[in-house]
């Protein structure tokens, strides 16, 4: 029985109407499971995970419709490759669900669908368990700082003694000109230090850069893109 799971209900190439039936609901059940994992500490859209749901099927037709025959190769490569041309770079979680729902979707179109079916629930649970265990998030309470300095205002040094008390490192990681050149724009990656307020910090340094706009917030998922 166990053996069972790793076999193929397909042979020869060829499939009935019930096998068909078996790989397609198969796909749409990996694809379910798949999507709902992602759906589960995750930003997304319903047109991602509509996608998910569907892509699994979609390889499967192409694949159980080649199965045995030489154009196969070619059928999983242009397959794989319309990651390419996705019209948005993806963060790493929507890369690997595109992926997972692809490699499912081969399975069941070669009639593998017991490893479809493990491999979906392996492999969600892991990426689950994993996103609620915080693995790999940096620990550190890494902010962006944002601050407007007007174009008459030296702010190399300007606010040093204010970083130094309030964030236990701080790091510049942009400055660029905005507003026809009138003002500029500093962007710092930076770490509170403990029990400290970030309304006394704001307040301190709006008195510095002449009560212009100062944005405190969590590091985006930019660097998470692929």
């Amino acid at each position: 029985m166990y053996n069972y799971i790793f076999q193929s209900i397909l042979s020869d190439g060829t499939f009935s109407g019930t096998e068909f039936m078996i790989t397609m609901v198969t796909a749409f059940l990996c694809g379910l499971i798949i999507a709902g994992s992602y759906m589960i500490k995750n930003r997304y859209s319903k047109s991602f995970v509509t996608t998910l749901v569907l892509l699994p099927a979609i390889v499967e037709l192409v694949i159980i419709l080649v199965n045995g025959n030489i154009g196969a190769g070619v059928a999983v490569a242009g397959a794989f490759s319309l990651v390419r041309f996705r019209s948005a770079p993806g963060r790493g979680q929507e890369i690997t669900g595109i992926f997972l729902a692809m490699a499912v979707g081969l399975a069941t179109g070669m009639g593998y669908v017991g490893v479809a079916l493990l491999f979906s629930v392996i492999v969600s649970a892991a990426n689950l368990i994993l996103k609620l265990m915080h693995f790999g998030a940096d620990d550190k309470g890494m902010r962006k700082l944002r601050i407007s300095v007007p174009e008459n205002l030296d702010y190399e040094d300007r606010f040093d003694d204010a970083f130094r008390k309030y964030l236990k490192e701080y790091t510049y990681d942009e400055v660029r000109t905005t507003n026809m050149g009138s003002l500029y724009k500093l962007t710092l990656s930076v770490i509170l230090k403990d029990n400290v307020s970030s309304r006394e910090m704001l307040d301190e340094l709006r008195t510095l850069n002449g009560n212009l706009d100062i944005s405190l917030g969590r590091m985006t998922e930019a660097e998470d893109a692929l």
